[in-house]
Order: structure tokens, then C-alpha cells, then sequence
């Protein structure tokens, strides 16, 4: 047997492995343990917050708080369920309040989006063409105002007509129709002249007739025109007509909603005048104040919207009277001179407790260059410049004017009308057209369907108009019985 030092080799080699496995041992031990004093070690930084709980969830990046974003969890704490907080509500206007109107429908009727219309007169006329010219150029809504004393006979009969093919035609087109009525009869009026009937119940029967016959292709119906002006009322007009036209205006609201209750009833569009003449005219907002106080205001349970005429003459649509005029030669000197001249009557509606009611501007234009005396304020407005004010009204009206809800532009095609008919082309009411005669558009047109389309396109992509229309209560109860 081989020896080393006097013992066996297989002895020393138990002794050296005994050795090796010690140092191994000690070596993983001192790992475990930590490093030492005597090593180099970077210190850890220390953060600013208190100690997390071993449960907390760490902070969570600002983001909004209906969005959920997952975070980790301490890794030495089992993961703990934390409830997350509801979204805050969203300030939203107070909900309108509404009463139940004719038919079940709320009241009053009111339109939930921007619409927009346009005046044509499209009785004899390739309505076809003017039909397709209007819904390209954006155009939802047609106003057509009809003639009672034309329709209707001393026996009582009715002779739609022309007025047959203008509607069916609209309603094959797609076409949301409003008829404005004005004209009556002679044998039905005080003075036998055309204005507003003696009898309330006259008119009455009348729309009831039209809503019947056709119900379900007209959707809006304007009861009378400017009755503020002599001749809109027979050749003479006192602010006590305006409680008659009041009477006339309930008496066509009940017969129309119980021949359709969805149509929309309109009241009339006053004039903006400051001539206070009984054979010319009374004062818009006077005439106006009048509507709503007679009866105790029981006008606020008879029609849905009220209708304004905000014509802007020879001043752009951002100037205003006293505080903002304009520079133009005339026509500029009163408020009745402005397209703002709107905010005056909505501050009349909401004075006198009809805050509830939408309005719709069923005319407003700019007159271009024409020969009719009265009007010579056209002749300072250009194309482009009829261009340019159309679309600012447009636009103050969508960014401003929660309260109206449609608009309709004074007028498409009379100067196509009047070509046909041999008129002279100069004549006011076609300076105000939005077509030439030839019936190809004037820059308006264009820049009016732009307008549009940007709005749709706006819709579309759920960007809303704002404000948004939210109505103070009524001032004063409806009364039992009475309208809606």
C-alpha cells in the first residue's frame, strides 16, 4: 500500500475532498448572508412617498376617469381587488319639460337637430329640376306659401290642383314640405279685402281640410305672413289685430292637430319695421308683445314655433344696432335694420314666458342689385357679398342661436319664376334669389351648400351643436282644456 507522511494516499484524498466541500459551503453562505462592509455597493435611491402598503395598488398614470388602465402589483403581496370609482357624471343641460300635446306627441313639437330650408315658389315650374337643384345644395325643407282665395270657392270646395303635384312631387323627392297660408277669400273677411278672416273658424276649416288631405307629405304649416304689415291684413293693421290674430292662429293650431298632430303649426313671421303707420305697418316687437299678452297669453298653448324674418338689408349679419353698426349708406340707423335684430324677439319670448318654444327663421336673404323702390339697399350688395352674408347668418345661427332649430333661406328661384313669366328681371324679389335666371347658382348657393356639408360632415362624426337648446320652465301654467 502506498503511503504519504506515514499515512495511506486514499486517507489524505478523503482529508483534501472534505477540505474542498467546507470552502464550497462557506462560499454560498456568505451569498446568502449579504455583502460585507468592506464591499463596494451603490446605495438605492428612496423615494419621496411613504412606504406602499404591501396590498396598495401603485399609482396609476392621469388619464380620464372612465378609462381603466391595468397596473401591476407589489410582487410580495397577493393581488387585491380594489372597486373602481363610477365615472363623474356629465354636466348636462336640465331636460326641457314638456307637456302632452295632440296626439300623445310632447308639446311643444320641436326639432332635435339644425335644419335648413329654402322659399320657392314652384307652382308652374320644371319643379323637377328646382327640386333636384335644392336637395344638392343641402337643403332639407321647401316652403311653398298658397293663396287661400285661390283654392277655395264661395260653395266651400276645394281646388288643390297645382298644389297637388308641388306636394307629391316634394314627397317622391324626399322633401320635408311647410305651407305658409295667407289670402283669404274676400267673402270671409271684415272689409272684403284679402287679410286675416273675421271668423277664426273659416281659416279653421280650411287647414283642417289640407292636414287631412294631405297628411303625411306636409309637415309644417305657417299660419299667415307678416301680419304686422297693412298688406298682409286687408290694407290696414292696429296692434288690437294682433289678439285676433291670436284667435285665428288657435283655431287653425286645434284643427290642424286633429287632422295630423305631427305637423308642426308656426306662427307667422312679423315684419322688422319701426313704422307705426295703421295703413303701412306696426312696430314688429310691439305687434309681437301684443300676440303674447292677449288672453293671458294663451298663445303658448297654440302653435309650436315662432317664426322671424331677421332680413339684414345692406348690413352684414355680425353688425347691430346701436352697439355694433354698420357702415353702410343707409338702412342702418335702427335694430330693425339687423339680422340680430332675431335676438330681440327671442328676448321678447322669453320675457313673456314662452322660453319653451323653438323659433324658425322661415325668411332671411339679402337683396342684390334690383330697380323696386324701397329696396335700393340691394344695389350696394354684390354676389359674393350676398355670398358671404348668407353664410355668416348660417354660422351665427348654429354657434348661437340654440333656440332656432331651421332656417330657410329667402328665396331659391324667383328669378327663374320671373323670366318665365316676362317679369322684369330687376324686380326685389328675385335680387334676393340664390339662382340666376337661367337657373345655374349664384356664388350663395355654393357657399351655402358648403356650409352645410361641413355641418353633416360635423354630425357625422359626433361632434355636436353647441349649446344646446335647453329651455327654462314655463312662466305661467297652461290653463285646463286649452291647446296641448
Amino acid at each position: 500500500m502506498q503511503t504519504l507522511l506515514g499515512k495511506p494516499i486514499y486517507l489524505w484524498l478523503v482529508i483534501w475532498g472534505a477540505i474542498l466541500i467546507g470552502l464550497a459551503m462557506a462560499a454560498v453562505m456568505l451569498r446568502l448572508s449579504g455583502p460585507t462592509s468592506a464591499q463596494a455597493i451603490s446605495p438605492i435611491p428612496t423615494a419621496t412617498a411613504s412606504p406602499l402598503p404591501t396590498a396598495q395598488i401603485i399609482q396609476k398614470p392621469t388619464v380620464a376617469a372612465w378609462v381603466e388602465v391595468p397596473v401591476p402589483l407589489e410582487p410580495t403581496a397577493p393581488a387585491v381587488a380594489t372597486p373602481v370609482p363610477p365615472p363623474p357624471a356629465r354636466a348636462e343641460p336640465p331636460a326641457p319639460v314638456l307637456r302632452t300635446g295632440p296626439g300623445g306627441l310632447p308639446y311643444p313639437l320641436r326639432l332635435n337637430r339644425m335644419n335648413y330650408g329654402v322659399v320657392g315658389h314652384f307652382y308652374y315650374t320644371d319643379r323637377q329640376k328646382v327640386y333636384a337643384i335644392a336637395q344638392q345644395g343641402g337643403f332639407e325643407w321647401i316652403r311653398q306659401q298658397i293663396h287661400w282665395r285661390n283654392i277655395e270657392d264661395r260653395s266651400g270646395a276645394y281646388y288643390w290642383d297645382e298644389l297637388d303635384k308641388i306636394v307629391a312631387e316634394a314627397d317622391q323627392q324626399g322633401l320635408l314640405v311647410m305651407i305658409s297660408v295667407v289670402r283669404a277669400p274676400e267673402w270671409y273677411t271684415a272689409n272684403g279685402s284679402d287679410g286675416l278672416p273675421a271668423n277664426p273658424a273659416d281659416l279653421a276649416r280650411f287647414v283642417g281640410a289640407m292636414a287631412s288631405h294631405y297628411r303625411g307629405k306636409i309637415h309644417a304649416i305657417q299660419i299667415w305672413n307678416e301680419q304686422n304689415l297693412a298688406h298682409e291684413n286687408g290694407g290696414e293693421v292696429t296692434l288690437e289685430d294682433a289678439g285676433h290674430y291670436v284667435e285665428v292662429l288657435a283655431a287653425a293650431y286645434t284643427a290642424i292637430k286633429q287632422a295630423d298632430p305631427s305637423i308642426i303649426v308656426v306662427a307667422g313671421g312679423l315684419a322688422p319695421t319701426r313704422t307705426n303707420i295703421h295703413t303701412i305697418a306696426v312696430p314688429d316687437l310691439d305687434y309681437l308683445e301684443a300676440m303674447y299678452r292677449y288672453n293671458d297669453g294663451m298663445i303658448r298653448d297654440y302653435m309650436d314655433v315662432q317664426g322671424a324674418h331677421p332680413f339684414g338689408f345692406a348690413n352684414p349679419p355680425d353688425t347691430s344696432f346701436p352697439d355694433n353698426p354698420s357702415d353702410a349708406l343707409g338702412w342702418n340707423d335702427d335694430e330693425t335694420f339687423y339680422f340680430r335684430h332675431i335676438e330681440n324677439h327671442r328676448r321678447v319670448m322669453e320675457q313673456m314666458g314662452l322660453g319653451q318654444h323653438q323659433m324658425w327663421i322661415t325668411e332671411f336673404g339679402w337683396a342684390t342689385q334690383n330697380n323696386t323702390p324701397g329696396y335700393e339697399y340691394g344695389n350696394v350688395t354684390s354676389y359674393e357679398a350676398q355670398r358671404e352674408y348668407l353664410v355668416r347668418a348660417l354660422e351665427i345661427v348654429y354657434r348661437e342661436y340654440e333656440w332656432v332649430s331651421n332656417v330657410f333661406v329667402w328665396n331659391l328661384n324667383f328669378t327663374v319664376v320671373q323670366d318665365e313669366a316676362g317679369v322684369d328681371p330687376l324686380h326685389e324679389q328675385g335680387s334676393f334669389s340664390i339662382l340666376y335666371k337661367d337657373g345655374s347658382p349664384r356664388p350663395a348657393y355654393y357657399g351655402i351648400q358648403q356650409f352645410i356639408a361641413e355641418r353633416r360632415s360635423d354630425e357625422a362624426q359626433g361632434i355636436p351643436r353647441m349649446p344646446l337648446f335647453a329651455p327654462a320652465a314655463e312662466a305661467a301654467p297652461a290653463r285646463a282644456g286649452e291647446g296641448g
